[in-house]
């Protein structure tokens, strides 16, 4: 009985249209479809403004690195290595000593120049003198001829009247002749040794000053015996060990001074259309993340990109050419302040704006950078003291020379 009441109610119930199904399924396409239209056209308007009122005045770039100078430190003189003062990591002063080489040789150059510029000034005081010894040596021969040149006068008028003997006469004739001689030997001599002291004084002769010269080569070769750092800076790359023979120019270890540092930004050529020498650079490194906006501007673009100065050159004149994006290296200089408080090290990544909005600059500098270019006078001390040396040693060996050189040859 239950069983016929069920059937007849569904029987009582009405059939569904399958044709409302159909009429849905359309609708709700178009809807969706609508839906995707709306949701590109709303991020076509969305990019439409970020171009205009941001990206057109920017342009930005990831691949971008940390750059700096790397100083290599090398021997100006060999030697054997007999200390080293620093390591890797370690932080140096300008004029730090990094390496101490053995001094014995050259302590023993330095005396052997010390002796010798003694004994030229000695020998140059003898050409002196021997200036002064001929001068008057002439002085002297001059009366001696004097007195024979009347002597032979006398004899040849007493011979006249037999007075003297022939033989007197023939004496006092060659005794003449033979002071003539003499003396013009002697005149000789003056002029060579005028020739070696004329238009010179003791501490300007060229043997001194060659001895002198002699001197600093040994000084300066003492000095260098000691490394020093040419600028302030951090050491890396230390290959350098205890008792190894080293050579001029070998490469020791390298100063990296950090407190110098820029950005290298290799942007697409297509986004280099607006970027001019001076305009601000935001920036972010990988290491500080956002929380640490350094601030910069560019400083110029490169006059190549990086496959020209590359080892092997792309070589695109051949068949399988196929074309890529280019990218050119932009320096961009950082806020020495910002760095003493973030330092970065070199080649770590960086995150670069480039703000376009003023374009009136150049993108190539057509004027020498004012100031640009580094120097160290680390150098300079090397010779601290060695005109005083030498001044001392010519003073100790000159004698009285030095106040009567001055007039001889003159």
């Amino acid at each position: 009985m239950a069983e016929e009441q069920e059937h007849a109610a569904e029987q009582e119930q009405p059939a569904q249209d399958p044709g409302k199904n159909d009429e849905k399924s359309p609708d709700r396409r178009k809807l969706i479809l609508a839906g995707l239209v709306a949701v590109l056209v709303l991020g076509g308007l969305l990019w439409l403004g970020y171009w205009l009122v941001y990206g057109r005045w920017h342009a930005s770039t990831d691949d971008a690195y940390v750059k700096g100078n790397i100083v290599t430190v090398t021997p100006q003189v060999s030697g054997t290595v007999v200390a080293i003062t620093t390591d890797d990591t370690d932080y140096v002063r300008r004029g730090q000593v990094l390496v101490r080489l053995d001094a014995t040789d050259a302590n023993a150059a330095l005396a052997r120049a010390e002796a010798n510029l003694a004994q030229t000034v000695r020998q140059v005081r003898q050409l002196y003198a021997n200036v002064v010894q001929l001068e008057a040596q002439i002085d002297a021969e001059n009366v001696t001829l004097a007195q024979a040149r009347r002597d032979y006068d006398r004899n040849r008028g007493l011979r006249k009247v037999n007075g003297v003997s022939e033989e007197a006469l023939q004496h006092s004739q060659t005794a003449y002749r033979a002071d003539s001689a003499r003396l013009a030997a002697t005149r000789a001599q003056l002029q060579a040794s005028e020739a070696a002291v004329q238009g010179t004084t003791l501490a300007n002769h060229p043997l001194v000053k060659q001895a002198e010269a002699r001197m600093r080569d040994a000084w300066l070769a003492l000095a260098r015996a000691c490394i020093v750092a040419p600028t302030d800076g951090f050491i890396a790359n230390r290959n350098v060990q205890l008792g190894e023979r080293i050579a001029p120019g070998q490469a020791l270890m390298a100063v990296v001074p950090l407190n110098d540092v820029w950005v290298d930004a290799n942007f697409k050529e297509t986004d280099l259309d607006h970027v001019r020498i001076g305009q601000p650079v935001k920036l972010t490194s990988d290491l500080y993340g956002s929380d640490v906006t350094y601030k910069g501007h560019v400083v110029g673009l490169d006059p190549g990109t990086g496959g020209v100065f590359a080892l092997l050159p792309p070589q695109n004149a051949t068949g399988n050419w196929i074309k890529v994006v280019q990218r050119l290296p932009v320096r961009i200089a950082l806020d020495h302040g910002q760095l003493q408080k973030h330092p970065l090290q070199l080649g770590l990544s960086m995150n670069v704006d480039v703000d376009t909005n003023d374009r009136s600059g150049r993108r190539l500098a057509r004027t020498p950078a004012a100031g640009a270019g580094q120097a160290t006078t680390v150098y300079a001390a090397e010779s601290r003291g060695l005109d005083a040396a030498i001044a001392r040693i010519v003073a100790a060996n000159a004698g009285s020379a030095t106040a009567t050189a001055s007039g001889v040859g003159q």
